[in-house]
């Protein structure tokens, strides 16, 4: 009914108008003017038309409650303060539920994050939300196939041979490597992922040069400890020509990928599209020193990773190191 109506209804019920003679009037059926008496009516006033508006209103209102992650709620707040570390949703959204178990007003699942921004009005924030989402690729690139040009790294070991407790990820200190670099060409990052735990290693390096990617890989790789230095995989670029005097300073064996087969590092590859949140390309990489290039490692090895059971891939290393620290006790017992 609309307030006109209620007006009308108003005046002729204190007229003493039967609810059969009033639905006529009106055009509406006579079980529409009873609901609405009892409804948005009182007991001690009566019906008037303003409070059974208002009465109205406030049912419509609490009928259709305001979305979880409306942008005046707290909850809102929250979410795009965690999309500002570069939280994917689906982080935010299993640890906003291990947080407040017992409310669910405060759980969000990540659909719902990702409708909220891009349901979000249009404009300068809008945009800045959704360059905080994981990818921003438009589409994917397909490689060409071709003979593969480059020169042979002398010595190489296949992959195909590597043990088979670097291929099921249960034991740890089995890494894969890259490199990823910046506009030109003319910069580099070096990138180290732990299979098991996704630990990323950050190296500053001059240049993509075999010197380089030695020296870099050699000071990162001898800061683990021992027992997590086992074997590296690594695809078949140039900057790897070395590798066996990076074996020989690390104690790391090292092994290569087959050709265009990205498939057979995938821990790396998918860390390398995390890194490019914080390393984007075209851009120059040279202007991070190492302390900068450890904290976006930080970033990354303290999120909380679905694969690792919501764990952060440095408590999954901790596990790991405590694990062997207990094994080396009981063995001198």
């Amino acid at each position: 009914m609309t307030s006109r109506d209620r007006l009308t209804l108003a005046s002729l019920v204190q007229q003493g108008v039967s609810q059969r003679a009033i639905a006529r009037l009106l055009g509406r059926s006579p079980s529409t003017i009873c609901r609405e008496l009892a409804r948005n009516g009182s007991a001690a006033h009566g019906y008037a038309c303003r409070p059974a508006q208002a009465s109205c209103d406030a049912r419509r209102i609490a009928s259709r409650p305001l979305p979880k992650l409306h942008p005046d709620g707290a909850l809102w707040h929250v979410v795009c303060h965690l999309l500002l570390w570069r939280w994917s949703p689906q982080q935010i959204a299993h640890t906003l539920q291990s947080m407040h178990p017992d409310d669910p007003s405060a759980h969000v699942s990540h659909e719902t994050i990702y409708n909220a921004i891009y349901a979000y009005p249009r404009g300068e924030l809008k945009k800045q939300l959704i360059a905080l989402l994981r990818w921003g690729r438009s589409g994917r690139i397909p490689r060409t196939a071709g003979q593969d040009r480059r020169g042979q790294i002398p010595d190489m070991v296949s992959i195909h041979v590597r043990s088979p407790q670097g291929d099921d990820r249960l034991m740890p200190g089995h890494w894969e490597g890259d490199l990823i670099k910046g506009a030109g060409n003319q910069s580099a990052v070096g990138v180290l992922v732990e299979r098991s735990t996704r630990l990323v290693l950050l190296c500053r390096m001059p240049d993509a040069t075999a010197q380089s990617a030695l020296a870099a890989f050699t000071a990162k790789l001898n800061q683990v400890a021992q027992p997590m230095r086992q074997t590296l995989t690594y695809d078949q670029g140039k900057e790897m020509a070395r590798h066996r005097e990076l074996t020989h300073a690390t104690g790391v064996r090292v092994y290569f990928c087959d050709p265009h087969s990205p498939w057979q590092r995938g821990s790396c590859e998918n860390t390398n599209g995390l890194l490019r949140q914080f390393l984007p390309k075209g851009e120059d990489l040279s202007v991070h020193d190492q302390d900068a290039l450890d904290s976006i490692a930080d970033m990354l090895n303290n999120r909380p990773r679905q694969t690792l059971g919501w764990k952060s891939p440095y408590q999954a290393f901790q596990q790991f190191m405590q694990a062997i620290a207990q094994r080396k006790d009981a063995t001198i017992h």
